[in-house]
Formats: structure tokens, C-alpha cells, sequence
């Protein structure tokens, strides 16, 4: 989840709003990968979720951060709840899943790096404490009570929202885990474009990613309750977005699409003020209820467009939504896909063709398999494993193209960070397929197992 946004004045006009989507394009030259990633920690000896408070808690994983590694705090209402350093911070989700959002870098060997030091940080503060780490795209176990809710306002507010919308929301919040990439655009023109196969190909990488098979102590039929939850969460900031795919999308029909979506909240002098249902139509005339005579500004824009949920979502840049978390391996795929498919024109113009002739009923067909089947979806007589091998396919020829080399020369491109996916592909098996094998094989049903053989 974001943490609060900073900077900019009063909106004058709603011409601002759009301007400030649009201030995203950047050129070629400057554009950057964000990887982000989510993982569960658990105390070793009872396997059960960390608290925020203790001697094995999150806050306790956090202070080892801060004092070994020199992370800089960030606090609410006097609580630790994150980190940052180098343009990158770690934060809490809300039932205490650590994430990190690394920062905007300019190769995916650069990412994995990232990925690698972080995770070697959290391990060695983990070890010391007695907790691990765990990356699955939902919880394999646990119960609704046995998720604590973090101190932060932003949570508080979103928990009593998510009663009142939906049946998953609370489910989301404390039970799902996450890899997202957040990649950059050149102009309105190259936006669309990338947001369309962005939403179209989304269901690939849910395919491709599905790594949540368990919920509750059983196999819950699926092998991506992650990608299932978000259906019925609420259906004002989800989804696949069909007006994307209509004419004459561009950053202003993201505005009008994100103004009506209700409010969670206004953040005013470290406190989040619960703004729950409201529109920020009104809040621009001054006629917001919870803030009476107020105009927004435009970090309040920029909260509000956190609090929207599509599979690609649009800020200054795009956010694929689409995946479990998962192995390090598979941290590293997500970048590899998404980078590849969308910063070579080449590569970007032949994703359009796979999809640019679905209608919004296919797309969502294609979402709705891909949680159920993985790569075994089968949408129209076309089946999700073929789908995906041309989409990775093409995802790596972009990456060729890139031609961005690693290890000081010695690797000539990214095309390697791809490898975890042609596995999957190559033996037809996702990491949920394997979970599963393991389950009603090896572990005869003691889903315990997955702890050890898991964590990182």
C-alpha cells in the first residue's frame, strides 16, 4: 500500500488533474523499472502471523532494518511503519506483510540486485529474531482474527470501508501478497497504448504467476485466490476498465474515471481524515463533508489515485496488478515480462496485435480462467499455455533488443531473468501446480511443509 504523497499546491482548475497524469511522460532515454514485492512473516516456532509489537514482530523487523543497514525511519502517530533509503522504502501492508518499493532503476539487473540485498537484509534481521519470510500470493493458513491490523490510519479507515463494499476486501488487506513492476511512458499516445496491452495481458501474468492454491488449511480450487479475492472486492476501484479500450481514451478519460471513484480519505497534518464514500467532484467545488471549504491539492489528487484498484493502474506511470508473490526468481520474471513487452516498440506493437481484437467480455473471461486454471485457462478455444509462450516469446525478444548488459559486460542482455517463466511453460507447471503436487505427494497433506521449503 502507498504511503502518503507530498508536494504540490492548490488545484485551481481541473485541467491540473489530467496535467498532472501527463507530467509522467518522460523520453526513452529516461525511462525506469519499480519493482515491487510483498511477503509474509511468521514467528518460526508457532507459524503463526508476526504481531506489530514484541521481541518477534514487525516493528522488531523494522528497528533491525533501521540500525544495521541504515535505513531512515518513517513514523505515524509516533509508530515505526516504514523505511526509505536510496529512492526506495519498505512499508507495512495492512495485516503486517512487508513490502518493499524499490527504487525507479534503469535495468532489471539492477532490480534483481535490489531484490537480492533486501531480501539478504530481511533474512539476517529475521534469523536473529526467530521469524521468517515467506512469498506466496496469499496466506496458506491463517484466519481473518489471526491477522493483526497495522497502526496506520490509512488501514483503519480502509477495514471499515471494506464492510460496507463488496465480501474480499478485508481479505485483500490482511491475506494477499503481491509482485508489481510500475514502468514509464513517452506520451498520451505511448500511455494508451501500453495501458491497453497493460489490462489485455494481465491475465497472462496472473497465469503465469499463480502461486495461491491454499486459504485456510485447504486447497481452495484455484491457483490464483489472489487474482479471485480482487473480483469481488469492490467493484468502483477494480477490474479490467473496458472505457481504457475505447475511442478517444487518453489521460483525461482516466480523470473522469477516478473522480468518480468514492473517496477513502484526506491526509491533513499526519492524520488521515475519513473522507469514506465522498467524491472528489465535490471536494474541487469546496464541498467536501469532511473537510467543508476545502479545496484539494494536488497531493491530495495523488493520494486519491492509490486508492484506486485496476489490474494496470495509472499514476505517473503504469502498475501492473496481476500477480502472486513468489520466489526470488519469479520477483525478478515480473520486471523481466512487463519490461520486455513494453519498453521495445517492436515487442509492444505485437503484444497489441495478440489482444486488440477482444471485446471486454473476453478480457475479462481470460481474468476470471486465469485465477481458476493458471495455464491450464482456456478462453474461446484458445488455451492460456499457448497465449502465454507467445507472450513470453515476444517479452524476449523485446528484452534482445534492449540489449542492456550485466555483471560488467558479461551478460550481454536480460533475457535470463526470463527463465523461471519458459520453465513454467516448458512443464506446463506453475508454482501453484507444484505447491499442489507437493500437498497431495511428498507432504501427504501437511501444508506445515511449506514454511520451511519456501521462505527465503
Amino acid at each position: 500500500m502507498s504511503i502518503p504523497q507530498s508536494g504540490g499546491g492548490p488545484i485551481e482548475s481541473r485541467d491540473q488533474l489530467a496535467a498532472y497524469l501527463e507530467a509522467g511522460c518522460r523520453p526513452k532515454e529516461d525511462w525506469r523499472i519499480g519493482t515491487e514485492h510483498e511477503k509474509f512473516g511468521y514467528c518460526r516456532d508457532s507459524l503463526l502471523p508476526l504481531p506489530y509489537d514484541g521481541e518477534r514482530s514487525i516493528h522488531a523487523v523494522l528497528q533491525g532494518l533501521r540500525d544495521a543497514y541504515g535505513w531512515l525511519p518513517v513514523e505515524e502517530a509516533g509508530k515505526l511503519i516504514g523505511l526509505e533509503k536510496d529512492g526506495a522504502n519498505v512499508s507495512l501492508e495492512p495485516g503486517g506483510a512487508l513490502e518493499l518499493s524499490g527504487a525507479p532503476l534503469e535495468t532489471i539487473h539492477q532490480t534483481c540486485d535490489e531484490v537480492n540485498n533486501h531480501l539478504r537484509e530481511v533474512k539476517d534481521i529475521a534469523d536473529k529474531i526467530g521469524v521468517g519470510f515467506i512469498g506466496l500470493g496469499a496466506a496458506p493458513d491463517w484466519t481473518h482474527e489471526q491477522m493483526p491490523l497495522m497502526p496506520k490510519g490509512r488501514y483503519k479507515l480502509m477495514d471499515a470501508y471494506m464492510q460496507r463494499v463488496g465480501t474480499t476486501g478485508r481479505i485483500m488487506m490482511r491475506r494477499t501478497c503481491t509482485v508489481q513492476v510500475n514502468l514509464d511512458f513517452g506520451s498520451e499516445a505511448d500511455m494508451v497504448k501500453k495501458f491497453r496491452v497493460a489490462l489485455a495481458l494481465q491475465p497472462v501474468a496472473t497465469a503465469l504467476f499463480a502461486n495461491s492454491p491454499f486459504f485456510e488449511g485447504k486447497v481452495n480450487g484455484l491457483k490464483s485466490f489472489r487474482s479471485r479475492v480482487w473480483r469481488d472486492l469492490d467493484a468502483d476501484r477494480t477490474g479490467m476498465l473496458p472505457f481504457v479500450f475505447e475511442d478517444g481514451f487518453g489521460f483525461e478519460r482516466y480523470v473522469d474515471y477516478a473522480l468518480d471513484v468514492p473517496m477513502y480519505f484526506v491526509y491533513r497534518d499526519g492524520e488521515y481524515v475519513d473522507a469514506l464514500g465522498q467524491s472528489f467532484r465535490d471536494f474541487l467545488k469546496g464541498e467536501l463533508p469532511a473537510l467543508p471549504g476545502e479545496i484539494p491539492t494536488l497531493s491530495d489528487w495523488a493520494d486519491h489515485l492509490t486508492t484506486i484498484f485496476p489490474e494496470a493502474r495509472l499514476k505517473k506511470f503504469i502498475e501492473m496488478r496481476g500477480a502472486d508473490g513468489g520466489p526470488w526468481r519469479r520477483l525478478c520474471a515480473l520486471p523481466a515480462l512487463w519490461v520486455g513487452l513494453l519498453y521495445d516498440q517492436g515487442s509492444l506493437d505485437a503484444a497489441w496485435d495478440l489482444a486488440k481484437d477482444w471485446d471486454a467480455e473476453t478480457r475479462e473471461a481470460w481474468r476470471v480462467e486465469a485465477s481458476i486454471g493458471g495455464l491450464d485457462a482456456e478462453v474461446g478455444g484458445v488455451k492460456m499455455k499457448d497465449l502465454a509462450t507467445e507472450v513470453v516469446a515476444i517479452a524476449r525478444e523485446g528484452l534482445k533488443r534492449r540489449a542492456r548488459p550485466g555483471l560488467g559486460g558479461m551478460v550481454a542482455d536480460e533475457r535470463h531473468f526470463l527463465h523461471a517463466l519458459e520453465d513454467s511453460l516448458e512443464t506446463g507447471q506453475t508454482q501453484a501446480d507444484e505447491l499442489l503436487a507437493l500437498y497431495h505427494g511428498e507432504w501427504n497433506g501437511d501444508l506445515s511443509r511449506i514454511y520451511p521449503e519456501f521462505s527465503y
